[in-house]
């Protein structure tokens, strides 16, 4: 490459550098520009209810390594407090992962969706509202239902929940976390708890689950499942066999229920619910890097309307 190709590229890459730094609408979502042949295949990162963009920094990282971009995106109603997430329902949430999706794919040329928890269940409902615009899905600790060994007996009432809403009962009811909060890792543990009780939600969420939202992660899980048979993009479940929050018959769910996609089933030995930050967060960052990486071989670019032509 001469001198001038070479600085025309330069300034090619600075100028896509600046326009996905102005993806973030919130100090607490990050971008990480791609590099090499990766950087145009986008991973967009969603976490799950109550929690951060903070959560999903680790497996970005490991996925920005092997030069994908990746944009975490924050959804409606959290880093706040306990009545900003208590006013938002699940279409806000929705809303705004497709948001996020319609800004970043005029950035890249493929996009891949991977949630966390409800992030999962929220990443499943964009692939099936857009399957143009969604090359692929990672589905992380998928949480259809609270039914982990950790859970309290009494949460499962939460059937009982609407009725409680229409009579104005629990608005600031929450269902407060039990150990061991998703992590295996004791020591890591004790440091993700000093943080959800400092005060601080944008650093690792909040320390409870507000019946309210409850209700609202119900209604978006009877949605995704039932209209999993429209998920058309490749698949990839990861969750763990001990999962302390949603059992692994969540992922099983998927398996049966996206009956017209490819879905990849990991299983995992040595972590519980949250598996980006667990004891084997290195075997999800690479299984991700496979499988997104086999998406940037084979998925189609995107289309990008242009309008005024």
């Amino acid at each position: 490459m001469n001198d001038m190709a070479q600085g025309f590229a330069q300034l090619q890459d600075s100028d896509n550098t600046a326009g996905l730094e102005s993806l973030c609408l919130t100090p607490h979502e990050f971008v990480m520009p791609g590099s090499g042949s990766h950087a145009r295949t986008g991973v967009l990162l969603v976490h799950g209810l109550t929690g951060t963009p903070a959560e999903m920094r680790v497996l970005g990282k490991g996925l920005n390594r092997q030069g994908f971009t990746v944009y975490a995106v924050q959804l409606a109603g959290h880093c706040g407090t306990m009545e900003d997430l208590v006013d938002t329902r699940w279409g806000d949430w929705l809303a705004s992962v497709a948001s996020g999706l319609q800004r970043f794919r005029g950035h890249v040329d493929h996009v891949v969706v991977g949630g966390l928890s409800m992030g999962a269940l929220l990443s499943l409902a964009v692939a099936e509202d857009r399957p143009e615009d969604v090359a692929g899905v990672c589905a992380l600790s998928t949480t259809f239902r609270y039914d982990g060994w950790s859970i309290p007996f009494y949460t499962r009432l939460a059937f009982l929940l609407p009725l409680f809403r229409l009579l104005g009962i629990g608005r600031n009811n929450v269902f407060m976390e039990a150990p061991p909060y998703g992590i295996k890792d004791e020591a890591l543990r004790a440091r993700i708890v000093e943080q959800m009780h400092s005060g601080d939600s944008s650093a690792a969420g909040l320390p409870g689950n507000p019946w309210w939202s409850i209700i609202e992660l119900r209604r978006l899980s009877a949605h995704v499942r039932s209209r999993l048979g429209r998920l058309r993009s490749p698949c990839l479940v990861v969750h763990a066999r001990e999962d302390d929050i949603s059992a692994v018959g969540n992922a099983q769910d998927i398996v049966r229920g996206a009956s017209n996609a490819h879905v990849e089933l990991v299983l995992l030995d040595n972590c519980y619910h949250m598996i980006t930050i667990d004891r084997e967060r290195r075997t999800v960052i690479a299984k991700m890097n496979e499988f997104v990486a086999q998406i940037a071989r084979t998925a189609a670019p995107l289309k990008v309307e242009v309008h005024g032509q």
